[in-house]
């Protein structure tokens, strides 16, 4: 049976060092932290242009917003690292989880309203977000019921 969880460096024979995610778990969070740094600076850098956007969003603030984002992502690949899967993972996976919220600009507006770039961007995020969303949901229910 394949392991439960995208980490390597389990087990006996590796005691005496940490667990490290897999190089493909580590990949698929590093594809959504580049879609979702791109959603977040295409937002910040074009702001005035996105449809319906309130009026006391600013660049700045979208930036800090994608700080705190990313800041989940990062607390929960360093709980996974120290040994502390079930949390680090639900992290990860909320991290993940982050990223859907992009289509919320379609609450704003309609794709037809957004430019190709702001749907392209908004798209990315989502996609990846959720493909890791998924991941790491079903790497910590694997984790728990192999227990």
């Amino acid at each position: 049976m394949p392991p439960a969880v995208p980490v390597t460096g389990t087990g006996a024979a590796n005691a005496r060092t940490r667990d490290v995610p897999s190089r493909a778990f580590v990949a698929l969070v590093a594809v959504y932290f580049v879609a979702s740094l791109a959603h977040f600076a295409h937002n910040a850098e074009y702001i005035s242009i996105y449809p319906n956007m309130p009026a006391w969003l600013t660049r700045e603030k979208v930036y800090l917003a994608w700080l705190a984002v990313t800041g989940v992502g990062v607390a929960g690949l360093g709980l996974v690292r120290s040994g502390l899967h079930a949390l680090g993972l639900a992290l990860v996976s909320a991290y993940g989880a982050l990223g859907v919220d992009g289509l919320g600009h379609y609450t704003l507006a309609l794709c037809s309203a957004h430019t190709l770039a702001t749907n392209a961007t908004i798209l990315f995020e989502v996609a990846s977000g959720f493909t890791l969303m998924l991941v790491a949901a079903v790497a910590a229910t694997r984790r728990a019921t192999a227990r």
